[in-house]
């Protein structure tokens, strides 16, 4: 798996679920296996085998989160142009179509969440404005068509 970077809130946040989910959630399954256990026979218990694909599920989230936490880096901000977009780049674009402009934050695919305008940099609309600097247009193409954004500021 390639190396893949993060804000160090990112990969603390990550390191806190991972941390979860080896504590608390294998509790919790270890105990609903216990208990569908303590109903009988095996080969008929339905419940026995809900328990046991809920933990097989969860070990393999916990294996992925392993591998990601394993391969991360925290970026350097020392290290960034903050003149062109980029990761952890803050940025107000404008849709030239509607004239609606919105900020953004380009980050991490994992730690993407529109609601908190935190973009992912593997998004389309993230790829199309790699490397622009503030004043520059472009057309993005995206699912539902092409897009003509300019960029209005670029920071960090």
């Amino acid at each position: 798996m390639a190396v893949s970077y993060y804000t160090a809130e990112g990969l603390q946040r990550m390191k806190d679920e991972l941390n979860q989910l080896k504590t608390t959630g294998r509790s919790m399954i270890a105990a609903a296996i216990a208990e569908a256990r303590d109903k009988g026979d095996l080969s008929e218990n339905a419940e026995y085998d809900a328990a046991k694909d809920a933990q097989g599920l969860h070990e393999l989230k916990i294996s992925k989160l392993e591998e990601l936490v394993g391969n991360a880096r925290i970026i350097d901000e020392s290290t960034l142009d903050a003149t062109k977009i980029g990761i952890l780049s803050k940025i107000k674009i404008k849709n030239l179509k509607s004239g609606k402009t919105n900020d953004y934050l380009i980050v991490a695919e994992e730690e993407a969440d529109l609601k908190l305008n935190k973009m992912s940099i593997k998004s389309p609309i993230a790829k199309g404005l790699l490397g622009l600097k503030a004043g520059e247009k472009a057309k993005v193409q995206v699912p539902a068509g092409e897009i003509e954004f300019e960029v209005l500021e670029v920071g960090l």
